[in-house]
């Protein structure tokens, strides 16, 4: 293979998971709007390579999409994460760390980001160690544009005038390693195994599988 077609192979990869890390950021922080639902409904389920580890639990994300309606998937979100007070599943980083919200996880996350020249958007319901404001800011690490271009936005943006350039492998696993890694896993179980869970049980398999991926990637680089 050419050095030219190997950056290629690279920035493909690179791209590709900077829109899951997208993906997953908008599924989870608030009910799929119809147009994402619907464009997931048509998404190709045949992976470049077959045989691939996120093949199939891509392949039953998709096809749970196409089996229930935006309505029942959007109820499914707010039996789940919505409601008043105390949420059937939490999604945040500090309740499976600690035990408590907005407790020392939280502190040493925001440090993290401040680092990073990040901060919370003034449109941002939900505290910074929220699953989907992670994803977004490891999008970002990745990609390199601000959080705050898109229609996914969940709220974290740069501080630091146009952003920092695209971040290096070993910054994306430190933040990994101290943010998402440790705890995301065991929310994936608590939606999969939650009984009113159906879409978005499959999205937490999907979810699982893309972090393990994830995980031992950048094991590899040790």
């Amino acid at each position: 293979m050419s050095q030219t077609l190997a950056a290629s192979s690279a920035l493909d990869e690179e791209t590709a998971r900077a829109e899951l890390y997208g993906l997953l950021a908008a599924l989870y922080y608030a009910p799929a709007p119809p147009e994402l639902l619907a464009q997931l409904r048509v998404a190709a389920t045949e992976a470049p390579t077959a045989g691939g580890f996120l093949e199939e639990p891509w392949r039953a994300l998709v096809g749970a999409g196409r089996e229930l309606s935006d309505a029942a998937i959007h109820a499914e979100y707010d039996d789940l994460f919505g409601g008043v007070g105390k949420p059937e599943v939490y999604l945040f980083g500090s309740h499976y760390l600690s035990g408590f919200l907005n407790e020392k996880p939280l502190v040493r996350l925001r440090a993290d980001l401040a680092a990073l020249g990040l901060e919370r958007g003034e449109a941002m319901s939900e505290t910074e160690d929220h699953f989907a404001c992670l994803c977004e800011v490891m999008r970002y690490l990745i990609a390199g544009d601000s959080p705050l271009g898109g229609p996914r936005s969940v709220g974290a943006h740069s501080s630091a005038g146009d952003g920092p350039p695209l971040a290096n492998l070993a910054r994306q696993r430190t933040f990994f390693a101290a943010h998402l890694q440790p705890w995301a896993p065991r929310m994936c179980d608590a939606i999969a195994a939650h009984p009113k869970a159906r879409y978005y049980a499959v999205l937490a398999e999907f979810t699982r599988a893309f972090l393990s991926v994830e995980s031992q990637g950048f094991d590899m680089l040790v």
